[in-house]
């Protein structure tokens, strides 16, 4: 028995936790999509060191997840003889992803999933649509739409994640007379192995005698 063709869906959501779905069914590609990309990025600061021809990169930040594709809308009858409006199709899928939602004041929250691997919950970027094919009088039959997303996690969630102690969080830090940076480390975050990674941030050669030295920032550590 052949498995049934699973369609990328993308409901709406009322809420910063995707808890409340909007009204209405979620949208159902008529295509699935040929690709999907996935862009995961960090940022560093690029420090040239004094006499030096090499620079060093120091970690800055880990900007939002985005999530991009592409899908056809076909109302020519032959995807799906029940799915010929093709402005109805574009106008639900955009009440969806961008149309200013009053009860919210903003466009809704988009989750986008296909099966059980790609889920990405995000707000929309961008909505592009390019007419591919045309009735006689010039009304279109077919659209090309790209989609962007960008991945929202709500302070909620951030919160959650992000917990005083966390070393996953940034920390500036007093140093106090007699300690070293293993012994930070561990008052910080309950491990003192992240210290070398805190050196180099810092630009330390030493992380015994902290002589001399006010304040560290402790950067957020990723781990492996």
């Amino acid at each position: 028995m052949e498995a049934s063709l699973e369609l990328l869906k993308i409901t709406g959501y009322t809420d910063a936790e995707f808890q409340k779905p909007f009204k209405g069914n979620p949208y159902s590609v008529m295509i699935n999509p040929e690709s999907i990309k996935w862009d995961r990025s960090i940022e560093y600061n690029h420090q040239q060191a004094p006499d030096s021809s090499s620079g060093s990169q120091k970690y800055q930040s880990t900007p939002s997840d985005k999530l991009s594709f592409d899908i056809v809308i076909d109302c020519t009858g032959i995807v799906d003889s029940k799915r010929m409006d093709l402005t109805a199709e574009i106008e639900a899928l955009k009440s969806i992803v961008y149309t200013y939602n009053g009860d919210i004041h903003r466009p809704n929250f988009v989750k986008v999933q296909w099966g059980k691997d790609i889920v990405f919950k995000g707000v929309l970027g961008s909505f592009d649509t390019s007419y591919t094919f045309f009735r006689p009088d010039g009304s279109p039959l077919r659209a090309k739409i790209s989609l962007a997303f960008s991945q929202y996690i709500s302070v909620k969630t951030l919160e959650k994640k992000q917990k005083k102690a966390s070393p996953d969080v940034s920390h500036l830090v007093t140093v106090v007379e007699g300690m070293s940076l293993p012994q930070l480390c561990q008052n910080i975050w309950n491990d003192d192995a992240n210290y070398v990674q805190v050196a180099q941030f810092n630009d330390l050669n030493k992380f015994r005698n902290l002589k001399g030295i006010e304040r560290l920032v402790f950067p957020p550590i990723i781990q492996p």
